[in-house]
């Protein structure tokens, strides 16, 4: 096959992982019967964070594009089947709401149904009325069913798998599409001396590498987008304090439960993430508010089940670099930025960082106006995960330790504060054009931690409320029939054949 004589001849992905191995086997696909040679550098001496262990829905259409079976997936990866993500403590010590991957309720007149809720006077919970809250709490999974019209298409469903098992699969599954994996570090970058580009690598035996487009997938250390390119960090601690991580893997026991768990502490929070065969936890916290030790010890008391490794640290800084692409350098995963994974967003952003290449995917010019562009959204992306990740800090009614007093004084971003306002008023949320989250999400988590607005949209007003009333008592009623039909989640990826050999699935004691 010809290509134009400008076209990109080699790609080198620096760094392995699950940033790496996404980019290596969506590009490898996506790419096939060009002539493009992929490589993916990649040190067995250096460790990956690997704790990103929950997903966002969009995984599922990623997984989808490459042709992958969704059983062998979990079966390779350990995976669990993830409705949506449990908050614990954000609002008020005690309280508790999940934020899912579905609407609640039904339009009525296009409008959103939270409205019509509101007027009834939210007599029942909002969760009532969306089937994948109902499903989540009563532990039980099924898929969505593909007729519009059921009240069981009405939400969606990610994973919550290793990491590293994941990242493997796609090492495996990349290699068979071409890409050849070189094993050793990188020792030294050059440059161009007149574009400025990257131009090769020097590896630690001795080898060069060369490559028209560099990928930099070497985590915090950024080692081409800043070690070489020097391109910048916006640091977003003002916002998001928290810059420390102690993580710990568990013996499952209890029910195998279709959700992420996320419980506010007094200077963090701490995640819990079942998966086949062991329970993922760790505590996120910020080290002005406690001390290592202390925090290390909170986890482990906290644990459901016996520890089964040393729990493991990291450090971080939450923020972006100022250019996610730089000359011929694109920066994805933690290279490009880091935001604690109380959503689950950090493989959902390296996702976006691949599916933004392949559609702005350049050749040899590096067009100053598409690497614009691609700046463009992946920094409205990310500062849009931010704001709604701080939302959740600043949406509390908490004052009990120093951590929970800063966030109540603290001064939001304009964008996050238009949009708290916009709900309080009359419950408004407006859609983003980027953005990983929408108005259900928005709702879940402004509701759940105890932001009421003042009034509805007025529109809602112009139906009759006795017939408003019997259709959401309908609706409760088919919701819980059917939740009551559906198996645990244990049973189900058994009866489709997702179980692996090694883990025990159903939970000890």
């Amino acid at each position: 096959m010809t290509t134009h004589p400008g076209a990109i001849e080699k790609i080198c992905i620096v760094g392995g992982g699950t940033a790496g191995w996404m980019t290596a086997a969506a590009l490898s696909h996506k790419l096939r019967g060009l002539p493009v040679a992929i490589t993916l550098i990649e040190s067995d001496e250096i460790g990956t964070v690997g704790v990103g262990e929950a997903t966002l829905p969009a995984i599922r259409s990623f997984n989808s594009a490459l042709q992958i079976d969704e059983a062998a997936f979990m079966r390779a990866t350990e995976a669990t089947f993830k409705l949506g993500i449990e908050f614990r403590n954000w609002g008020r010590i005690g309280d508790r709401y999940i934020h899912p991957f579905g609407d609640y309720g039904q339009k009525i007149d296009g409008l959103p149904f939270y409205h019509y809720w509101h007027r009834l006077g939210q007599g029942e919970r909002l969760d009532e009325y969306c089937y994948g809250i109902m499903l989540a709490e009563q532990g039980k999974f099924r898929h969505p069913s593909t007729n519009e019209g059921d009240i069981e298409s009405t939400f969606g469903y990610a994973y919550q798998f290793d990491a590293t098992r994941y990242a493997a699969f796609l090492r495996q599954f990349s290699e068979a599409e071409g890409v050849r994996r070189v094993q050793g570090k990188v020792v030294e970058t050059s440059l161009d001396s007149v574009t400025g580009h990257v131009s090769h690598l020097k590896m630690d035996d001795g080898r060069d590498i060369e490559a028209d487009l560099f990928v930099d997938c070497s985590g915090f250390r950024g080692i081409l987008i800043e070690q070489a390119l020097h391109t910048g960090y916006d640091n977003w601690s003002q916002w998001l304090p928290c810059n420390r991580a102690i993580a710990v893997p568990c013996e499952s026991r209890g029910p195998l439960t279709p959700f992420t768990r996320a419980t506010a502490l007094e200077a963090g929070w701490q995640w819990r993430i079942p998966l086949q065969h062991r329970t993922g936890n760790g505590h996120v916290y910020c080290s002005d508010f406690i001390t290592d030790d202390e925090a290390a010890t909170r986890l482990l008391n906290n644990l459901d089940a016996p520890a089964l490794a040393a729990p493991r640290q990291l450090y971080f800084t939450t923020g972006r670099r100022r250019q996610f692409w730089n000359k011929n350098v694109v920066a994805i995963g933690l290279a490009a930025g880091f935001l604690e994974p109380l959503e689950s967003t950090s493989i959902h952003l390296i996702q976006e960082g691949i599916t933004e290449l392949l559609q702005i995917f350049p050749d040899k010019q590096f067009l100053a106006s598409d690497i614009e562009e691609y700046n463009r959204r992946m920094s409205l992306n990310i500062e849009r995960v931010r704001d709604f990740l701080l939302l959740h800090y600043v949406a509390t009614q908490r004052d009990d330790s120093e951590m929970w007093r800063y966030f109540r004084n603290m001064t939001l971003p304009d964008s996050l504060q238009e949009k708290i306002d916009a709900w309080l008023t009359r419950g408004h949320l407006v859609r983003y054009e980027f953005g990983v989250f929408l108005p259900p999400s928005w709702v879940a988590v402004l509701l759940g931690q105890n932001l009421i607005p003042r009034r509805h949209d007025l529109r809602a007003d112009k139906a009759m409320r006795d017939k408003i009333a019997e259709g959401a008592d309908a609706l409760r009623g088919r919701i819980r029939s059917s939740v009551e039909r559906a198996s645990g989640q244990a049973e189900y990826i058994k009866q489709v054949r997702a179980a692996s050999d090694t883990g025990p699935l159903m939970a000890k004691g």
